[in-house]
């Protein structure tokens, strides 16, 4: 007998819990209250029976088709659902003469929602393309794939893209811990409770995704529930019950705490170091654990810049890139985007002279004060200020050889601060070298700037 069988079996019916646990209506459906609450976009058309064809845009289990639903039950259109993994052109023709028919017998419109729309190719999208324009059909497509990529740009040009962001862990646990009550379509029959570390497991474990989080639960529950059905006596779901539901054993992580820190830490030390094996060790306990792995992406972004910096330019890049994969692609094909990032920091070569410098300046930002701009350097757009000196004197670089000329642009008082240092490391190397002959240059300008200074006035003057 499987978990399933067993729950069934207990008198929790065959039907999902995720699938019984869904909100009848809109003030119940938790955690976008952004999106479907009074006053926004979606509340004011529920408000006024105006459903407009929408693209829900949102990660598995954040509540696209119930949301679709519940919008379903609020309007008096005709409503049509169907999977664009299952539907082809054909049944997209015979919802079109459904639509028809509907107009012209009952003056209904028809509301047709197509579940993971992105399997649609060009051809079935473009089925919908001339009846949405025209009104016959309000369309309501879900999807988990950024569907300005997946979805044509006429049809997109025709839909507003409503995004829906992963539940947080507090809405998840809310809604399990709605359905541990419910006595009627979930488990509040069972009288269940869950230990401490049995509820941060279950939640973690879930990264936003309710419906994984409500059938892990279902299982859960069967595997703590005792031989005998019916016996009302409580029940108790731990750790090692959540491990095996999820199939995955829980690892000691806290978001907010301690160990969160302490791996971050490690995963930033070892980059730093260059230790490639070390890096994906830490990247991969953190997922695993359930960290966000944009949030990893973030700190990578920011390692670039600060530990790598000019002695590998591409190092930004690199980390750019992975954030903007990992959001196109999510979990898990994502993370490799991530884990190339990361083998790519660890091996750069390393410097820190920007971190340095910024921190340098700013303090001297907070040292001086808001000195003036010299006036050469000023723009001058009227007489007056001409007339007052701005821009006198300046010097367009791109008029002199290898566009450089020796010119002064700091306050007077900071002229000879030198706040970037480039190391002798990778490009940084090349930046150096470039930075020594202009301040040779430079140098060498600012001497026969005094040596005339000091010559003795002629007689003639």
């Amino acid at each position: 007998m499987n978990l399933f069988e067993q729950a069934a079996r207990q008198g929790q019916g065959t039907i999902p819990l995720a699938e019984r646990m869904r909100p009848g209506t809109l003030d119940e459906f938790l955690g976008h209250e952004s999106v479907v609450g009074p006053g926004t976009l979606i509340g004011n058309a529920v408000a006024r029976d105006q459903i407009f064809s929408m693209i829900l845009w949102g990660p598995p289990g954040c509540g696209k088709t119930t949301l679709a639903r519940l919008l379903a039950r609020t309007t008096q259109a005709h409503f049509v659902q169907f999977s664009a993994v299952l539907a082809g052109v054909r049944q997209i023709r015979e919802v079109i003469e459904e639509a028809r028919r509907q107009r012209q017998m009952n003056r209904r419109r028809t509301v047709l929602f197509v579940d993971e729309i992105h399997r649609f190719n060009k051809a079935q999208q473009d089925a919908f393309l001339h009846h949405v324009e025209s009104g016959l059909i309000t369309l309501i497509g879900a999807t988990t794939e950024n569907p300005s990529f997946e979805v044509i740009p006429a049809l997109m040009s025709r839909c507003r893209v409503i995004v829906l962001q992963p539940l947080e862990p507090a809405v998840i646990r809310q809604i399990l811990e709605r359905a541990l009550a419910d006595a009627e379509h979930g488990l509040g029959r069972r009288r269940l409770t869950l230990t401490h570390e049995a509820w941060d497991h279950l939640v973690a474990a879930a990264q936003g995704d309710v419906r994984h989080a409500l059938n892990s639960l279902e299982i859960a529950a069967a595997l703590a529930a005792p031989e005998s059905a019916g016996d009302d006596t409580p029940e108790t779901i731990d750790l090692a019950h959540v491990e095996q539901a999820l199939q995955r054993k829980a690892l000691l992580y806290d978001k907010n705490g301690e160990e969160h820190f302490n791996l971050i830490s490690a995963l930033h030390k070892s980059l730093r170091g260059s230790d490639p094996d070390a890096a994906l060790y830490w990247l991969a306990r953190m997922l695993a654990a359930g960290e966000d792995p944009l949030y990893l992406a973030r700190r990578m972004v920011r390692f670039a810049s600060e530990d790598v910096g000019l002695a590998d330019p591409f190092a930004l890049n690199q980390a750019m890139a992975a954030v903007e994969a990992y959001r196109l692609l999510g979990s898990p094909e994502g993370e490799l985007a991530l884990v190339q990032a990361a083998v790519y920091l660890a091996t750069a070569p390393k410097s820190n002279r920007l971190y340095t410098a910024y921190g340098e300046v700013r303090q001297t930002v907070r040292d001086t004060g808001t000195l003036p701009v010299p006036l050469h350097i000023r723009n001058a757009p009227t007489g007056l200020m001409k007339g007052l000196g701005y821009g006198r004197g300046y010097r367009y670089a791109h008029d002199f050889e290898e566009a450089y000329t020796p010119q002064e642009y700091l306050p007077e008082s900071l002229r000879r601060k030198q706040f970037s240092q480039p190391a002798e490391r990778g490009y940084e190397k090349t930046v150096a070298q470039r930075l020594e002959k202009w301040r040779r240059i430079r140098a060498g300008a600012r001497r026969d700037a005094a040596q005339e200074k000091d010559k003795p006035a002629s007689k003639d003057q």
